[in-house]
């Protein structure tokens, strides 16, 4: 029996070569987790309701890792825009082998303060949206017969009520979004496309003060409490992300698939 050499886990980690699609990649979370594929190699598009912010966050990416980049203006949540911006994309890239799906919406407020256009719009974001990217993402794989990667991202409030912070639609979206990505796992797995997701705990961002501020509530006060809830005792900062897309987008995870990684610091764990 010949034994076959083990491949070295950095090249298992590169994305060179690869095309990679982040969608909300324009700031936040989307932004860190674009910029790690970008640094391991890939060319990247950026999707973002905010064209002209995605534009200039893929050219600094692209300055800054020195790889091919490209930025686009699209409502996640309008199948025709979708469509049409994922056609563009591989005409301008010619591929697309891995997408990151960090586009969302949330609002915070008491079950009985939300209307039916305030749940619908956080679902066609969040679910409806993701699923169209998926759904075109897996057609253009699938067409090209390279398999691929695809990452969603959902949220620790897939399986825990968060604290303080009061949202239930936003968490039924989430859980939404985890049983979408195990469901896609099966159907498409014969065409070699891995589907995984990760779920972020308590991050400190520009989004969540602004969404901590219309409740009401001190900053302070909030991060404490997330803090009390974590064995590791802090909120996570966004580049804590970047070796877990990394890794769920590239060869060094070519058996995981329907699976999520949570990276909240243990908060799911008690």
């Amino acid at each position: 029996m010949t034994a076959t050499k083990s491949p070295n886990v950095f090249d298992l980690m590169s994305l060179k070569g690869k095309v990679a699609v982040v969608t909300g990649g324009a700031r936040g979370l989307g932004y860190e987790m674009m910029l790690a594929l970008a640094e391991a190699g890939a060319d990247v598009a950026c999707i973002d309701i905010l064209g002209d912010t995605a534009v200039v966050s893929a050219q600094v990416v692209a300055a800054e890792c020195k790889v091919k980049s490209s930025g686009w203006e699209c409502d996640v949540a309008d199948e025709e825009q979708v469509a049409s911006v994922f056609q563009k994309i591989v005409e301008h890239h010619g591929q697309i082998d891995v997408l990151v799906t960090a586009a969302g919406i949330n609002k915070n407020g008491k079950a009985f303060e939300f209307t039916g256009k305030d749940v619908r719009k956080i679902f066609d974001v969040n679910v409806t949206g993701t699923f169209f990217c998926m759904q075109q993402a897996a057609k253009h794989m699938i067409d090209a017969g390279r398999g691929g990667s695809i990452v969603t991202v959902a949220s620790l409030a897939a399986h825990v009520f968060n604290n303080p912070q009061i949202h239930a639609p936003y968490n039924a979206s989430k859980a939404a979004v985890l049983q979408l990505s195990r469901c896609l796992a099966c159907e498409w797995g014969p065409h070699n496309i891995r589907v995984t997701t990760i779920s972020p705990g308590y991050f400190a961002t520009e989004m969540t003060n602004k969404l901590i501020g219309e409740m009401g509530m001190s900053v302070e006060d909030t991060v404490k409490t997330w803090k009390s809830e974590a064995p590791l005792g802090r909120v996570g900062t966004p580049h804590e992300l970047k070796g877990t897309v990394v890794f769920l987008a590239s060869e060094a995870s070519a058996f995981c698939t329907g699976t999520e990684i949570l990276v909240d610091g243990g908060a799911t764990v008690w």
